[in-house]
């Protein structure tokens, strides 16, 4: 018997092991709402502007028109204006072009999904638009503002010390507490006195808001025989009538919601692959087609018969092999994972793949 024929019996013998484990059927888990969805309302903000960093070591860059009209602005607010050239309303920039410790820089600020009130305190994060560092720099201001462009109030001002991320990416730091709200943002999550569940996208399933509804309705709206307090409308949205006694307290209506226990859902079935660590990342119920195998001095078979040396009869029902029996049992031949990567991708490129690859 040759390496490869050897090879290929002690994989199929790691098949029919991991398959054998793999076929006793798991006790369904259960789950709370709150961990598959959210409320719709209830997202992050972000706040964004342009500022200028000062105090740099000869690292920043003036000689362009942004960022000395920047540095004019400044000087302007702080009551010592740019000389003007001597038409009316051009300022005479060029002295400014000498300047080597200010950049300008881009900022934002994430506001939590429950909103933030005037006085709050945000991190923000600071990224250079020129310049060669912001080593030892000082936000001089910034002001931010929302999401909408056609917005044009100023919801925050950040100003601090910059601290880098890391010396290999000297543009880009971030300002600890360094953001200060100057108006309120509210979240607001009830509409026309309804509230929409929205499932997070890998639980995104029209039978799991199916199910979602059903429960919500058999636990709350057992009077509603049209369904008209509880319905959802498509694979991740979910819309729910406040009840009449909750109708003062929506928020305890909301927390009730989210404590309901459901069957865990079964995830969709992936293979995330990242081709730079080399790492598999299987979830779901991912199984493959009929297919052999033939990688350097391997050959793997995954068919009705896997090989003269083992029956794989435990394939009940039409039942197909398991990617991950498969993973398993090269593992434990030591393949490289590079060399199960290949062969991963091999099988999805020829539709033996029962699942969705992603590669990172």
């Amino acid at each position: 018997m040759n390496n490869t024929q050897r090879y290929a019996r002690f994989l199929i013998l790691a098949l029919a092991a991991a398959f054998t484990v793999g076929s006793t059927l798991p006790v369904e888990a259960r789950t709370v709402l709150r961990n598959i969805c959210r409320v719709k309302g209830q997202e992050e903000n972000v706040l964004r502007g342009l500022g200028l960093v000062v105090g740099l070591n000869g690292t920043g860059e003036v000689n362009d028109p942004a960022t000395m009209r920047a540095i004019a602005r400044s000087l302007q607010i702080m009551g010592s204006a740019v000389p003007q050239t001597g038409l009316p309303g051009e300022e005479n920039l060029e002295e400014l072009r000498r300047i080597k410790n200010a950049a300008l820089v881009w900022v934002t600020a994430r506001v939590p999904a429950t909103g933030a009130r005037r006085g709050d305190k945000l991190n923000c994060r600071v990224s250079a638009i020129n310049g060669k560092s912001l080593e030892g720099g000082h936000l001089a201001f910034s002001a931010l503002q929302g999401p909408n462009t056609q917005d044009s109030r100023v919801y925050a001002l950040a100003e601090g010390r910059i601290h880098l991320d890391s010396p290999e990416h000297p543009l880009v730091g971030q300002i600890h507490a360094g953001c200060q709200m100057e108006e309120d943002v509210f979240t607001p999550f009830v509409e026309n006195g309804h509230i929409t569940l929205v499932l997070e996208k890998n639980h995104a399933d029209f039978q799991i808001a199916s199910e979602i509804a059903a429960m919500i309705h058999q636990t709350h709206f057992q009077q509603d025989e049209e369904g008209k307090y509880v319905q959802a409308i498509n694979a991740s949205n979910i819309v729910v009538r406040i009840p009449k006694e909750y109708q003062n307290e929506a928020v305890q209506f909301i927390a009730t919601l989210l404590e309901l226990q459901i069957y865990q859902p079964e995830p969709e079935a992936r293979v995330v692959i990242n081709e730079r660590t080399g790492s598999i990342v299987i979830s779901g119920d991912v199984q493959i087609g009929d297919v052999v195998i033939s990688h350097g001095n391997l050959v793997v078979e995954a068919t009705e018969e896997i090989s003269p040396f083992v029956d794989l009869s435990l394939k009940e029902d039409g039942e197909s092999a398991k990617l991950k029996s498969l993973v398993d049992a090269l593992n434990s031949l030591k393949v490289p994972n590079r060399d199960a990567i290949e062969i991963i991708k091999n099988i999805e490129r020829n539709g033996k793949l029962h699942g969705r690859l992603i590669i990172e």
